[in-house]
């Protein structure tokens, strides 16, 4: 360790941040088990056991809330995968440097924009009055049309303005897989006259596969968790119904209401992060039965 003690130190802050911001916030998920109550503490309060789970498997809202939870996060899941591969793919394929370095530029860019700024972008785009959209159709001769307010749009403009806003900075990974290639494979593809989609079919995908194997486990992962800034940002009185998820449940229900429910929520955010961990783990069997790369 004193010879390396450099490697040592860089480490040590994401390993003191996992410590200090995952492990130790374990301590407190026992009040999911409790009718906490902050005078009295985590170890005073009252033993409940599962009393809050089954009162949020009995509520009215928890299918409603598992539908758009499981639809929202699947749609982003099977929109957004193969994007990322498409255009590292074809980046892989660009002779011009200065026309690759500006589209790499264009579609990292995008990532950079902070949640708030992102919303409020699309809201701009998509105002009913004033939005460069609905000018665009009335221009053609349509009617404006209110995006925000109609419930069925909501997860696709959830979904596409994601998938706009984190293509290029996901598409590295795959640049990087696609760089460790044999270029020797792709010199005698070219001697025996393959095209390009030929190379990339035979030589490319499957070079990237075990990487796209591993990215695929653990977003499955996080099939739960959309997490609630853009969704939250995004939401209002007309699209609610298709717009409220587990993690704005959470929020509302513990932090954002008067009668601010600390044990109900984290019972509601246990559960999610235990259905996370079920599936990360049978999606990690399951490539590992199929003979693909896995997580361990």
């Amino acid at each position: 360790m004193s010879k390396v003690w450099q490697l040592y130190v860089l480490i040590a802050l994401p390993v003191i941040y996992i410590f200090l911001f995952k492990y130790i916030p374990m301590y407190g998920a026992q009040i999911a088990f409790k009718n906490y109550v902050v005078t009295k503490g985590i170890w005073g309060s009252d033993w409940v056991g599962f009393r809050h789970f089954i009162r949020f498997f009995h509520s009215y809202e928890f299918w409603r809330l598992m539908q758009n939870t499981l639809v929202l996060s699947f749609y982003s899941l099977l929109a957004g995968f193969p994007f990322p591969i498409i255009l590292a793919l074809s980046l892989n394929y660009v002779k011009n440097r200065l026309f690759k370095k500006s589209v790499q530029m264009i579609t990292y860019a995008p990532h950079f924009i902070s949640v708030v700024v992102m919303v409020g972008i699309i809201l701009e785009l998509l105002d009913p009055r004033n939005g460069i959209v609905n000018m665009i159709l009335k221009a053609l001769g349509f009617e404006a049309i209110n995006f925000m307010g109609v419930p069925e749009y909501f997860k696709s403009i959830y979904v596409w303005s994601g998938i706009w806003q984190s293509v290029g900075f996901s598409c590295i990974i795959y640049l990087a897989a696609l760089s460790s290639i044999d270029p020797a494979l792709h010199e005698t593809a070219v001697v025996d006259g393959a095209s390009k989609l030929r190379r990339m079919w035979h030589i490319d995908l499957p070079g990237i596969m075990p990487i796209a194997i591993i990215m695929l486990i653990m977003n499955t992962g996080h099939v739960l968790d959309v997490g609630f800034e853009k969704v939250l940002l995004m939401q209002n009185p007309l699209n609610l119904r298709t717009s409220e998820v587990i993690d704005t449940y959470v929020y509302k229900v513990g932090l954002a209401s008067q009668a601010m429910n600390y044990s109900y929520s984290s019972a509601i955010g246990l559960f999610k992060s235990v259905i996370n961990l079920i599936l990360l783990i049978l999606v990690n069997k399951i490539a590992q039965k199929t003979k693909q790369n896995s997580l361990w």
